[in-house]
């Protein structure tokens, strides 16, 4: 069952969402002001999370393969998928779903159906589509060139209630940070100024608790060792200074390690490891009986072992970057389907 969770904190957290294609990163180099992906990437093998500012607001934004990415398997994109979960937890603000506006294709058009299945039925009231534009970028202008384009686009930003923003894929143009944020930001007011949540992100979440409590009792050990030794150099202020700077710095790092790998994960990855197993095991078998009985035996065990490796396959990737001061944001909103837009939220 999907519902609305108060936020903690000021940090807006945004899980982007692709299709396929290098949109999703275009967009992410956008929201963060450089260069987390390179230009030419397509693809991600595992769910990354970056930190950041938009506007002087600070941002979390999470990113996960693409949604009909041909380069990894079934299983290991439904890891994929709790990972993105597990790092957003309690639930993302906003998702923002990416799409090139000169390249929309077939899967595209499949992307909210999609989307509801993966992070529930309700997720698409919690989503803006970003659509990516090569050249200058005069918001005004392409966006009434977006209202009167052909009948797919139009009919998919009308499945995710109208709400759009175009961006540059030149991330180093910051001429639209401002609008983003604003966007972004009444939306999330619109839904009661909480997050998006379901029963998998309350399980993700605590999964991540559940990790979290391990890791600080396997490193107690470790820590007090640590707070004698700040006791033995430091003094008064610069003591509690120290001491508070070590315990944040510990909490942010076994939280990054929770969030990245904990039971759930775990769970999803012998799930894929054995699926992997059984069916590489009989594809490797229905070859091997060209062979015979010794071929059967043997081509099942390679079968096997290559089919495990496919569907187990699991990669960690986080990075936390420094934060960037930007300026005040100012309102300047995109009229397309607006009445709607601001609707009161459902309950």
């Amino acid at each position: 069952m999907e519902k609305r969770k108060k936020g903690s904190g000021l940090e807006l957290r945004l899980l982007v969402v692709g299709s396929s294609g290098p949109s999703q990163f275009q967009l992410t180099n956008a929201i963060l002001g450089r260069e987390e992906f390179l230009k030419d990437t397509n693809s991600l093998s595992s769910s990354r999370k970056n930190i950041g500012e938009l506007a002087g607001r600070r941002i979390a934004v999470i990113n996960a393969p693409n949604i009909y990415d041909k380069d990894i398997s079934q299983a290991k994109r439904k890891m994929e998928v709790r990972r993105s979960k597990c790092l957003s937890i309690p639930g993302p603000h906003l998702f923002l779903v990416a799409f090139d506006i000169e390249k929309i294709s077939p899967n595209d058009i499949k992307t909210p159906k999609l989307m509801m299945k993966r992070f529930g039925r309700h997720c698409l009231r919690h989503c803006i589509v970003l659509l990516a534009y090569e050249g200058n970028l005069d918001g005004p202008l392409v966006e009434n060139r977006v209202k009167k384009t052909d009948w797919h686009l139009r009919d998919l930003i009308e499945k995710f209630g109208g709400r759009f923003h175009v961006f540059s894929k030149n991330w180093r143009d910051r001429s639209r940070d401002r609008e983003l944020r604003q966007k972004i930001e009444l939306m999330v007011a619109s839904l009661g100024g909480g997050c998006f949540s379901s029963s998998t992100f309350q399980k993700a979440e605590d999964s991540v608790r559940k990790e979290e409590k391990r890791l600080r009792k396997l490193k107690s050990g470790e820590h007090e060792k640590t707070w004698n030794d700040l006791e033995q150099q430091y003094i008064a202020e610069e003591l509690y200074r120290q001491q508070d700077a070590y315990a944040a710095s510990s909490s942010a790092e076994i939280r990054a390690r929770a969030e990245m790998d904990n039971e759930w994960l775990r769970t999803s990855l012998a799930r894929g490891l054995g699926t992997g197993i059984f069916v590489g095991a009989v594809m490797g078998a229905l070859f091997g009986a060209i062979e015979g009985p010794v071929g059967m035996v043997l081509y099942g065990i390679i079968g096997g072992a290559v089919g495990g490796s496919a569907g187990g396959t699991a990669q960690v990737a986080i990075k936390h970057m420094d934060d960037r001061v930007a300026p005040t944001a100012r309102l300047n909103f995109n009229s397309i389907f607006i009445n709607r837009f601001f609707a009161a939220p459902r309950a």
